[in-house]
């Protein structure tokens, strides 16, 4: 329907972006939610933003179209998240002077930005930190600003967080205020160095903040804070890569044997879901000897398809969920390579974390946190993977070879979140350390009802779409039968004659 709409301006458009209205519902439904579902408003903004897209050449803003000082300037950068785990979104107004005959181009460094962070992470919102400090009146451009303002309230939709501004000293920057909406007005919070620490914790935060982030911004590289370190096989401990230690080895005999009689009267549970459905039987995979909730939501590559989606569930310290399982199954007629990455290495143990899966099969990864370390809602996961040729061997020394090699154009990326939990439901597929106890039980149902529920009204969907189609059909054959009548009485008629 909303392509339908615009369809007659095609031309004012980006093509890309018109394809990409006409594949990516989740796109159209932040459309909707920043427009509170009320469609003439939605168009209007889809309208205008796409032209805006089209006008600045945002498909087409990369590092090289960009001149180089304007990443050397470091006025704006991403690095960092805040405490509900949104990327955090830089303007050091200090380093931002007013010139006209700069502005467009510094406009374009904001969509690049923008734009890089919205493929990469798709479209979780960020957070927006003005840090106004050592700025004078030189510095600030309000024209400037209500561009980066109407970035997030016109053209990128459901893509903000909130508005942090820091150390303000101007009164004319409060006049941000009348450019808001009443709910992106309630996204607004001035702070200074005593309470920034409600929305940003230190570890993210400059020392003139009163953090104890050491970060300091410099080009090139291109700022990328995320998945600086190769994750080895069990985190940290690379001296403990092939085997686990002994009371590891103990622990989970012991948890594997108390969770037999368990699993035993949940097995039947397991099974009705497994029968729901033929679809899902292709995407099940070995579940290991724990508690396994089956995941929802499956993110569907070009060479892997990856469970969960986007989040990996994990619980706090008291709730004792410290392991999460990821599916990756093989999509291809070829062994793909993978590896994975994490932005807190100190904390996670994978296995495995680089290794092939074999054509049309899955494999499990069992990422566990590691000693006494709790989640965090920053912490993320980068799944690595690329096609190898069938003369290509599986062992440590080709793969390791392999990823020297391999061109970055080959290499599909995907990224997962952490999530952490009170409560044992999480929607990916955790693996309890206290499992099937009552509350669990509990959830298990719920799961199990919800499963149905889809399933069912995926049946119903089918059913109301073949009811249309033999309604067509019959409008069809009503119609035939209609012309072949009148044709007969047409043949009598002149035949009478």
């Amino acid at each position: 329907f909303v392509f339908y709409k615009l369809s007659y301006k095609s031309e004012k458009y980006d093509s890309r972006d018109v394809e990409r209205l006409q594949q990516d519902d989740k796109w159209v439904e932040n459309y909707l939610i920043w427009r509170h579902d009320v469609v003439d408003d939605t168009l209007k903004m889809i309208d205008e933003s796409l032209q805006w897209r089209k006008e600045y050449t945002v498909n087409d803003l990369t590092e090289s179209v960009l001149p180089k000082w304007l990443f050397e300037n470091g006025s704006l950068f991403l690095h960092g998240y805040d405490k509900e785990g949104y990327k955090l979104f830089w303007f050091r107004v200090k380093h931002h002077t007013r010139d006209p005959k700069q502005q467009l181009e510094k406009k374009k460094l904001v969509a690049f930005w923008l734009e890089h962070y919205a493929k990469r992470d798709h479209g979780k919102p960020l957070t927006v930190v003005f840090d106004m400090a050592e700025t004078g009146i030189s510095h600030i451009d309000l024209d400037f600003v209500r561009f980066i303002v109407n970035c997030f309230t016109d053209y990128y939709p459901n893509f903000l967080s909130k508005y942090c501004i820091l150390n303000l000293k101007h009164s004319a920057f409060k006049i941000v205020k009348g450019w808001l909406g009443p709910d992106a007005i309630s996204m607004l919070k001035f702070t200074n160095k005593s309470d920034v620490q409600e929305y940003i914790s230190g570890e993210y935060l400059p020392p003139h903040m009163g953090g104890t982030d050491s970060f300091k911004y410099s080009y090139p590289p291109l700022v990328d804070d995320d998945f600086q370190t190769p994750l080895c096989e069990n985190g940290p401990i690379t001296s403990e890569d092939e085997h686990e230690s002994k009371e590891e080895i103990d622990a989970d005999t012991k948890e594997s044997g108390e969770l037999n009689e368990e699993q035993n009267l949940n097995q039947k549970k397991m099974n009705s879901i497994e029968q729901i459905s033929k679809s899902e039987e292709t995407d099940k995979t070995e579940i290991k000897p724990k508690n396994a909730k089956k995941a929802l939501t499956t993110f569907k590559g070009p060479l892997l398809h990856i469970s969960p989606a986007e989040e990996l569930y994990f619980g706090s310290k008291e709730t004792g969920e410290k392991k999460c399982l990821i599916v990756l199954t093989n999509v291809t007629k070829n062994v793909v390579a993978f590896k994975v990455r994490t932005t807190a290495p100190e904390k996670y143990r994978v296995k495995p974390s680089n290794s092939s899966c074999e054509p049309g099969t899955s494999l499990d990864i069992i990422v566990s946190l590691h000693g006494g370390f709790a989640a965090s809602l920053q912490d993320r996961f980068l799944i690595m993977a690329a096609e190898m040729d069938q003369s290509s061997g599986a062992g440590v020394p080709e793969l390791t070879q392999f990823w020297k090699e391999v061109p970055r154009t080959k290499v599909m990326e995907h990224r997962l979140r952490c999530h952490v939990i009170e409560s044992s439901k999480p929607s990916s597929l955790t693996l309890k350390e206290n499992a099937f106890n009552i509350p669990a039980k509990t959830n298990e149902d719920l799961h199990i009802q919800l499963t149905r529920l889809l399933q069912i009204n995926k049946r119903l969907q089918e059913q109301i779409d073949r009811c249309l189609w033999f309604q067509q059909l019959s409008v069809v054959l009503s119609l035939l039968s209609v012309t072949v009548v009148a044709f007969c009485f047409y043949l009598a008629y002149t035949q009478r004659s």
